[in-house]
């Protein structure tokens, strides 16, 4: 990365996705930078076997396309949500998306990573975490978040998390 490029998260992918979604759309390649943040399992395909099996598959190709419009909308969110919601809102929008893409109420991550992924000082991690757990939605301690009331997060969130959620589940099915 270059000097006085800052990076933001746009969008959460896991086992409900694919990353390399320029294949799909027909592109070679992305100006965005891919990490993984919570460890687990994947499969890797090579670019030249998914183009073909996207060339001969309609079916595929739909889902995938589908997916890319999930996805979309996920950063569409996402920009809007980094602009007119609290740091506490964000956090807890983030904590739920990745809550959905793991079976575990428990999340390995530290305060300077969720600070790289909402664009934030650590300090302001630490406090929003801190007001989290003081409502009583989640457990924090050094590199783990659990999240303790699930329900009651989200409602903290409010119009924070729930439409991509929801357009995913309408074009592709249930991420949990």
């Amino acid at each position: 990365m270059s000097a006085g490029v800052q990076s933001i998260e746009v969008g959460i992918s896991g086992r409900d996705g694919v990353i390399g979604m320029p294949l799909v759309l027909d592109s070679d390649r992305s100006p965005h930078r891919v990490f993984m943040q919570v460890g687990g399992e994947g499969f890797r395909i090579a670019a030249e076997p998914l183009q073909d099996a996207i060339d001969q598959s309609p079916s595929l190709r739909k889902l995938l396309l589908r997916y890319v419009q999930a996805f979309s909308v996920q950063q569409a969110y996402t920009a809007l949500s980094n602009a007119i919601h609290t740091i506490e809102e964000r956090l807890a929008r983030w904590l739920l998306m990745t809550h959905d893409r793991q079976d575990s109420d428990d999340i390995a991550l530290t305060h300077e990573f969720m600070s790289l992924m909402l664009a934030v000082r650590r300090p302001s991690v630490t406090i929003a975490l801190h007001s989290l757990e003081g409502l009583g939605f989640i457990k924090a301690s050094r590199g783990l978040v659990v999240i303790r009331s699930r329900n009651d997060l989200e409602e903290f969130a409010g119009m924070a998390y729930g439409i991509p959620e929801a357009e995913y589940k309408r074009l592709i099915g249930s991420l949990r």
